[in-house]
């Protein structure tokens, strides 16, 4: 078989296994926020995110043999082609530097193929205790490693993003935090970050954080130039979120639906979504059932499968099975389109750009 496409089927099967990758890293994403351990795959017209650069990968049944200059790779399966997959160049922002000399990769890096994402503040203050920290979260990797900054400033976020949209065709942007402090739990200092973005350069934005201590902020959000929400359940049982997370399960369910239905009503029917990690305990049932709640308010559910990272104390937890994630994308699809929720309508974020789960496929 020698064709650039990739089957639904085998996308599941490279998300869950993950690809033995034999060559240099290249553009990759090791450790930090969002997709760690993963390398980006453009699979004819849609780029997956795949983990490459993990342990949990190296036992995979299937292999990436890049060609010499690195723009394609075919993947093998136990010697037998089974596709083959572009890769995305190294962005030309990267090249450029602050006039104090900090590298703009360092500030925003590039998802997929044209989606910018930062993590506005690099630190959260669950991540320090066993006790409160999330089990799967990796934010203290890449600023350990020197590859981010702890804070990135407005204007150092607006010149990143005018770059990323003027050299390389960027289309939306995303902006994470680590939960600070402060009871607006980061919705204050992504207000700031998205209003300097906004008026540098016309760039949809999805902001990100945990359920602020007052619906108020979701206007301001909006305000800042947020056109996009992401709350992230990432467990939806009470038992797995206390075991998996338990200083983010002592937000309780029911203050994540509140917020949901307030920031429904001021983003918009399908301008709210959340992530949930499938494999990390919760079952089959659990998930669809809470998708379907989620959609019925106008929430995408955006169900991708848990990706194990190195250095984290999931790191040797069992990779989601590939049967599992294709039983479950099928009921996720059919709740999506009961409720009239598709990614192609969301202005911004991760489950418009879809790539780190085969969800897409499903809608």
């Amino acid at each position: 078989m020698n064709s650039p496409l990739i089957s639904t089927h085998l996308l599941a099967e490279l998300q869950c296994h993950g690809v033995r990758w034999q060559g240099a890293d290249g553009l990759s994403r090791k450790g930090g926020a969002g997709p760690s351990d993963h390398k980006a795959l453009s699979l004819g017209s849609h780029t997956a995110m795949v983990p490459m650069l993990n342990r949990a990968s190296q036992d995979s049944p299937y292999s990436a043999v890049p060609d010499a200059i690195g723009a394609q790779a075919l993947i093998f399966r136990e010697g037998l082609q089974v596709g083959q997959v572009q890769l995305p160049g190294v962005p030309n922002f990267y090249a450029l530097t602050t006039e104090d000399g900090i590298p703009y990769w360092k500030i925003a890096t590039l998802h997929s193929k044209d989606v910018l994402a930062t993590t506005v503040l690099q630190h959260c203050i669950r991540m320090n205790e066993a006790a409160t920290s999330c089990q799967f979260c990796a934010i203290t990797q890449s600023l350990t490693a020197g590859q981010t900054i702890a804070r990135k400033r407005p204007a150092q976020l607006a010149a990143v993003a005018k770059a990323a949209v003027a050299l390389d065709g960027v289309k939306h942007m995303v902006m994470t935090t680590g939960t600070p402090q402060s009871p607006d739990r980061g919705a204050a200092i992504l207000c700031e970050s998205a209003a300097a973005v906004t008026a540098a350069v016309d760039l949809p934005i999805q902001a990100q954080c945990e359920p602020p201590d007052d619906d108020i902020w979701f206007e301001r959000l909006k305000d800042s130039g947020v056109v996009s929400l992401g709350m992230h359940l990432e467990a939806v049982t009470d038992e797995v979120r206390q075991r998996i997370m338990p200083g983010k399960a002592d937000v309780p369910l029911h203050r994540y639906f509140s917020a949901f239905e307030a920031a429904v009503k001021v983003f918009g029917h399908g301008q709210v979504s959340t992530y949930i990690l499938a494999g990390l305990g919760d079952s089959e049932d659990a998930i669809a059932q809470m998708s379907e709640r989620l959609a019925g308010l106008g929430v995408y559910p955006f169900v991708v499968p848990f990706v194990p990272i190195d250095g984290t104390p999931l790191a040797n937890h069992p990779k989601p099975d590939s049967a599992f994630m294709q039983r479950l994308y099928p009921r996720i699809g059919a709740s999506l389109r009961r409720h009239g929720l598709h990614s192609d309508t969301i202005n911004a974020g991760c489950a418009k750009c879809g790539a780190c789960s085969a969800l897409k496929h499903h809608e």
